[in-house]
């Protein structure tokens, strides 16, 4: 029997709509044998955790709210829990909002971290698809502010991927090799930054590669419907503003996989 290659590590709070469709859209579209599933669940208390303990294909560890612990740490911590099981080579992390749709999505993130040895991580810093003027637009502006702190000689930290505001793999995908996490003592709560952040640097300066995909070519593979958490549990976060644009981009997203369908099949929970 073939071992899996990979262990993929999903974080849960009340999100029980989309965590039904996130793991079914992993059953339908991931080869059998090739990756096992843990999925964490932060105390939920709602319909998930019911769902979740309703899958024998998966590994399922209830996990302990923690009293003042805020939404990035529990996060975090999470990810940890679920990487002291794994077993695989690779391992895997996603949010239940982020939702497959091809079936060859893992063989491409593997063939990506077996291009060379020097790979350590392979995956995404944001997962969405910009049309080109809208891409145009933000380089432009990107440079405006370089220009604007240069001028002022001042440190440009607060600019997106400058300094401490480095980018790195975001936990909504990123692939990594356990055997490297095993070897520099890593974990995704590193540091108490935001999950894999800590992680991301320290394999860099341990002298790996960390591979960015492209949101255009990712895509085709998976999408990942941002803040749907937050969206969906507004106490999580101070942006309320933002709740109704959120609300309709996870239907939209819905919609465009025809989530219906696959909401409606339960022979995909066997």
């Amino acid at each position: 029997m073939k071992h899996p290659q990979v262990t993929i590590l999903i974080p849960n709070y009340k999100t029980p709509e989309l965590t039904k469709l996130c793991l079914r859209l992993i059953r339908k579209h991931t080869c059998h044998g090739q990756a096992e599933v843990i999925v964490i669940d932060n105390e939920s208390r709602d319909a998930s955790i019911e769902y979740l303990r309703s899958l024998s294909w998966i590994k399922l560890i209830e996990r302990k709210a923690v009293p003042g612990e805020g939404a990035i740490s529990a996060h975090s911590r999470a990810l940890d829990l679920g990487l002291e099981q794994v077993s695989t080579p690779y391992v895997l992390s996603i949010h239940t909002d982020t939702l497959i749709k091809h079936p060859h999505w893992l063989n491409f993130l593997i063939s990506h971290m077996e291009k060379k040895t020097a790979i350590a991580g392979v995956g995404s810093w944001k997962l969405e698809a910009k049309p080109m003027w809208r891409q145009v637009l933000k380089k432009l502006e990107r440079n405006a502010q370089l220009a604007y702190y240069r001028l002022l000689r001042q440190n440009p930290q607060a600019i997106e991927g400058v300094g401490k505001n480095y980018y790195y793999l975001r936990s909504h995908c990123a692939m990594y090799r356990m055997d490297l996490i095993r070897r520099l003592n890593l974990s995704f709560s590193g540091g108490d930054m935001v999950a894999g952040k800590d992680m991301h640097k320290r394999l860099v300066d341990s002298g790996h590669e960390m591979v960015f995909l492209s949101s255009e070519v990712l895509v085709k593979y998976l999408d990942h419907i941002n803040h749907a958490t937050t969206v969906l549990n507004p106490e999580l976060s101070t942006r309320t503003k933002s709740v109704e644009k959120g609300l309709r981009r996870i239907r939209n997203s819905l919609a465009r996989l025809n989530a219906e369908s696959i909401l409606s099949d339960s022979r995909l929970d066997l």
